[in-house]
């Protein structure tokens, strides 16, 4: 079956990709991109979408190492396979600064950005990644009137890039105070662009799984996010909050909901839950000077009354103050 180009399509494909002697059968829509693909095969597999290498029959291999490709693009036939090559975490010793440090982290228009969040082809995407995340591992119950801070980890808790002999010294000053002050008003949960793996390894070394001060209610990884395309920007991926919101539809929803992210792109499908922290790098300069999260708890604490967090413009969260919060609710 050849994937037909559309500019939306449910048209699903199904391939079959060998690994390690064993055939895996995915299926996929032909909207969906490379980078989809490889998202998937890392769910049957658990090798990292960045270390898979594809091969397909009469297909140029740097056809299939463009991620940004969609799969409609492609000759893509049922009746061949596919094959990847790519070996899992565990057997190999990882170094998380491998990976490509992001330093365009670009500004979408509003207009553009409205697009995208109201795009069609995105909005499927989104209710295709719910049916096929599941289950978001609860680590301790959603509690009811409570609000929701989803976090990032790379720049936002840790500074993943300097080197340290204990992970410590990488950790973003005043961590511990921000999550033990949050605690009392947010549910929490964690959302990285890494595996698992990385996710609870890190947040485990920094104390945060296990502190008796607060609780994280879930952790997500990669495989929650989906792949969106900007006009001006190609395909990237994001964080979809409206994942979490259809999991717990009786907790969470945009009304209650803010995410701290160092990349503003991440939360391009919710751009007005989405609060752009200012990135923690360098950490053994910057260590005695960085006072984002002191800043952004009392930020957190003043807005923590209001009936609906989507109102606010948080581009503005350093100039907001509880005089503010006071005035919306007598208004």
């Amino acid at each position: 079956m050849a994937a037909e180009g559309s500019a939306i399509t449910e048209e699903e494909i199904t391939l079959t990709v060998k690994w390690s002697g064993k055939e895996y059968t995915v299926r996929l829509c032909a909207d969906d991109s490379v980078s989809e693909l490889k998202r998937r095969i890392s769910q049957l597999t658990n090798v990292l979408p960045k270390r898979q290498k594809l091969l397909y029959p009469k297909l140029l291999a740097s056809k299939l190492a463009d991620d940004s490709v969609l799969l409609s693009q492609l000759p893509l036939k049922s009746s061949l396979k596919m094959t990847m090559i790519g070996t899992v975490e565990d057997e190999i010793i990882v170094d998380q600064v491998e990976s490509p440090e992001i330093v365009d982290d670009f500004e979408l228009g509003q207009d553009e950005a409205v697009d995208i969040k109201d795009n069609e082809v995105n909005k499927q995407k989104l209710r295709r990644r719910v049916d096929q995340y599941k289950v978001i591992d609860l680590r301790n119950p959603c509690r009811e009137g409570k609000k929701l801070l989803v976090l990032d980890i790379d720049y936002t808790l840790f500074d993943h890039r300097s080197t340290a002999e204990n992970p410590l010294q990488l950790m973003r000053p005043y961590l511990h105070e921000f999550l033990t002050a949050a605690y009392a008003e947010y549910d929490i949960m964690i959302w990285s662009a890494t595996s698992m793996k990385w996710v609870e390894l890190k947040m485990g070394q920094l104390g945060v799984l296990n502190n008796p001060n607060y609780k994280i209610t879930a952790l997500l990884d990669h495989l929650a996010m989906i792949t969106v395309q900007s006009d001006s920007r190609g395909i990237f991926d994001c964080k979809p909050l409206g994942l979490i919101w259809a999991h717990f539809p009786e907790f969470y929803s945009s009304k209650n909901t803010i995410m701290f992210d160092d990349l503003r792109r991440n939360f391009v499908m919710n751009p007005q839950n989405g609060l752009t922290i200012k990135p923690f790098k360098r950490a053994h300069s910057s260590r005695e000077s960085d006072q984002e999260l002191v800043r952004l708890t009392e930020y957190l604490l003043a807005i923590a009354e209001l009936d609906d967090l989507s109102t606010l413009d948080h581009s503005k969260w350093q100039y907001f103050n509880e005089d503010g919060v006071k005035r919306r609710r007598h208004a």
